[in-house]
């Protein structure tokens, strides 16, 4: 390698300014560009190398080892079939070739008729294929991924400039929030040598719910004035008249009842018990071992959540302020793990029954006694809580849960367990029901559970 340098010095008032110029040889810039053309040439054969991987099938890999085979027999040994071989296996790969074109320039698009559906339902949808091009695009077939299964649809040959429009059918057996997409064209040759799959981004999303049951409205809230309960409390203002009482200095004149006044000959003015507006709490237990040994905990489970998402409907129909609280899991804050609870959105029922879609047991979710006293504080103005839980809860948990509730608020526990024989038992503002299937929940109630 041939490197030349010089430098030369300037002074420049007391500064010294030294000046280098190196001169790199033909050697080094042969190198560098012996460099750059490796690395355009690896990557040129990475993605050829990709491009045969995925479009050349094993049947194709045989036929091309039969070529190459063929002609090292041909070639060295003078052998007229091992050319035979070459020549045949070359000219199937070579028909198999036009299969693969046209694939690229379609407009694939897929519409659902909805987004929402109840478990247990199907989704229709329309799968529109448009050819923009003059060409003609032989037939093939589309993969529809849903979930973790998969939906094929057969995509007939298209004239130029055609569009097809192909139904497709999706189940929705299970509550969860399924994906559809991204879509893949899969082109090839009759006899499977050669294969070419175009996808396109598209991603859909349905929202499975839960399924619902509606529930007596007279008794779902537990309220049956305008406002809210009764207190005993006495407040000078609020809906729920109480008495009479002397009047004191600061109090409105408004509040003066003349003729009590004038009766009394002094002052006196109104008094009001106070009123709370119903406030529900619907608390989910998703400890997985409340809900038994699988397969019955998974049916157990869904007929929880479906029960709990039944009495939040239910509540926000009334017009009520509803808590739907859950388990969120352990986390850690530095050396220590913390639990939380978790509110699931309840402004309407459409945003209430999205949430619940995602909904899961986890093993290491904490008790439902300890989620009831963690709502407790961060709700205290409760005054109806609904626990949802499995069948392996007993009674003492049950008042464990009722005691952690705020104080004066009615408790009612749903117990949770499929085929068992609907049951209901009441002591004082703390209610037990066993229900075996979604219906008797409603059942229940009507008769009183809640009244």
């Amino acid at each position: 390698m041939d490197t030349s340098t010089s430098s030369r010095s300037r002074v420049v008032g007391e500064t010294v300014t030294r000046l280098a110029d190196d001169r790199v040889g033909l050697g080094r810039a042969l190198v560098n560009l012996a460099r750059r053309v490796i690395a355009a040439v690896a990557a040129v054969a990475r993605r050829v190398g990709g491009w045969l991987a995925s479009t050349i099938t094993p049947a194709g890999w045989l036929l091309v080892g039969l070529v190459a085979g063929g002609a090292v027999g041909w070639a060295v040994f003078g052998l007229v079939e091992a050319a035979v071989v070459a020549v045949t296996a070359a000219v199937l790969l070579a028909v198999s070739v036009p299969f693969l074109l046209a694939s690229a320039g379609l407009h694939v698009r897929l519409e659902l008729d909805r987004d929402r559906v109840v478990a247990g339902s199907e989704v229709g949808a329309s799968l529109h294929v448009h050819n923009p091009t003059a060409r003609i695009s032989p037939p093939g077939i589309v993969d529809i991924p849903v979930g973790a299964g998969l939906v094929e649809a057969e995509l007939p040959l298209l004239l130029g400039r055609a569009e097809h429009v192909e139904p497709v059918r999706i189940a929705a057996p299970r509550r969860g929030v399924i994906e559809v997409g991204p879509m893949t064209i899969v082109r090839g040759d009759p006899i499977g040598i050669l294969r070419r799959a175009v996808s396109w981004p598209q991603v859909e999303r349905i929202h499975v719910h839960p399924v619902v049951v509606a529930i007596p409205s007279t008794s779902a809230g537990a309220i049956r004035d305008v406002d809210g309960v009764a207190t005993t409390r006495i407040i000078d203002e609020d809906l729920e008249f109480h008495g009479f009482r002397e009047y004191v200095a600061g109090d409105s004149p408004r509040h003066v009842h003349w003729k009590s006044t004038a009766k009394a000959d002094r002052l006196m003015v109104r008094q009001y018990e106070e009123t709370r507006r119903a406030t529900i709490a619907v608390l989910l237990d998703v400890r997985a071992g409340e809900y038994g040994e699988q397969p019955g905990a998974a049916e157990a489970f869904e007929l929880a959540v479906s029960a709990a998402a039944s009495l939040a409907a239910q509540g926000l129909r009334d017009g009520r302020e509803v808590r739907f609280i859950t388990d969120a899991g352990v986390g850690e804050r530095g050396l220590r793990r913390t639990t939380s609870i978790r509110a699931l959105p309840t402004r309407d029922r459409v945003s209430l029954l999205d949430a619940t879609c995602s909904l899961a047991v986890a093993p290491d979710a904490q008790p439902i006694e300890d989620v009831a006293r963690m709502a407790a504080e961060a709700y205290p103005a409760t005054t109806l809580a609904f626990t949802v839980t499995g069948p392996r809860i007993d009674i003492d948990r049950v008042r464990r849960t009722a005691f952690a509730l705020p104080l004066g608020a009615r408790s009612v526990t749903v117990r949770c367990e499929p085929e068992a024989e609907p049951t209901m038992r009441a002591a004082g503002s703390m209610t037990l029901i066993t229900i075996g299937r979604l219906g008797d929940l409603g059942r229940l109630i009507a008769r009183g559970a809640i009244g």
